[in-house]
């Protein structure tokens, strides 16, 4: 079987004409040098170089193996360089999202994330939390932006996401429906939510129970927009992550509630495999980290402004007041 460092031993010789230049640009004994070349031509079977000529030179099997040697030390080198900086990371990186995180900050993610490894590229998948963590343990991908809390903690690593706000909100003209309504809690109108396999879908369920709100009739759906969608339209009152709705409730299509007791916040994190390329992958989430981070400071500094000041139905749910405030 080869041996790269008889490999090199040769080409070197060979270059240099030498035994002992060959030694010095290796930093090895002559004798060194000499008894790895002669390793190399018992693999072999036959003779590579003519050590009687001065300089050395190599023999006519070895003029034609020293080709291919050359070529097979520079494919060890070109491959060992993607140890040496995760920016030549070039293979295709399985990345799954969930779609909350794909209609916010993504955008912006990927474009820092093919800047800072251009040779990369992507293959994505957007799902829900359980079946991306699903996919991540079975090797079909490397890195989610997810829910945590499905894979058991020692075959995981993972850095935390900004959480995202959630919020309900309603079309203009269920806003003035529950603004006159003594209990705005499902009797008049149903909830919209992400599906039943989702994290939030569950957490609602469980925050209605706490607020009184038995059996709830809850439309699962299993993409954002859809929900956003059918909110605008008025067909129900919409549990959303706040931030990705941010120009629906401005511009006046939506309405939000002010609730007696916050909605549950969503958690995300960057979480990919233990031992799975650790340096490039925790690279991979750090950046996520801050385009998250940037992102949420961003919106939160928009909804400082008096925008939304005049786009929230009040009711005696959660204040002494029932009104709907127009700006």
């Amino acid at each position: 079987m080869l041996d790269f460092k008889e490999l090199e031993a040769f080409v070197w010789a060979v270059r240099l004409g030498s035994f002992r230049k060959a030694a010095t640009r290796l930093h090895l004994t002559q004798p060194s040098v000499s008894e790895r070349i002669s390793r190399l031509e018992s693999t072999v079977g036959e003779l590579l170089l003519e050590r009687s000529a001065r300089p050395i030179q190599p023999t006519m099997r070895g003029r034609e193996f020293f080709v291919h040697a050359e070529r097979m030390l520079h494919q060890r080198d070109e491959a060992m360089k993607l140890f040496d900086s995760e920016e030549a990371f070039s293979a295709p990186l399985r990345l799954g999202t969930i779609e909350t995180i794909a209609h916010s900050w993504f955008p912006g993610f990927m474009r820092r994330l093919t800047e800072r490894y251009p040779r990369l590229t992507i293959e994505l998948t957007v799902d829900y939390s359980p079946v991306l963590n699903d996919r991540l343990l079975s090797n079909e991908l490397d890195i989610v932006l997810a829910m945590n809390g499905y894979l058991p903690e020692k075959q995981i690593e993972y850095e935390s996401l900004s959480p995202y706000e959630m919020g309900m909100f309603v079309s203009p003209r269920h806003a003035k429906i529950l603004s006159g309504c003594n209990d705005p809690w499902g009797k008049q109108l149903p909830f919209i939510s992400f599906g039943k396999q989702a994290r939030p879908y569950s957490e609602l369920v469980h925050y209605l129970a706490e607020q009184g709100v038995a059996n709830p009739r809850i439309h699962s759906v299993s993409t954002l927009m859809t929900i956003v969608r059918m909110t605008t339209e008025g067909l129900g009152i919409g549990a959303l992550p706040v931030a990705t709705v941010l120009k629906e409730w401005q511009q006046g299509e939506l309405y939000r509630l002010a609730l007696p007791v916050p909605l549950p916040a969503m958690h995300y994190d960057a979480i990919w495999r233990t031992g799975n390329h650790p340096r490039f992958c925790r690279g991979v989430a750090r950046l996520a980290q801050q385009c998250a981070c940037s992102y949420a400071q961003a919106r939160r500094s928009d909804m400082t402004t008096t925008l939304f000041s005049g786009r929230w139905v009040s009711s005696s749910t959660s204040s002494s007041t029932t009104a709907v405030i127009h700006h």
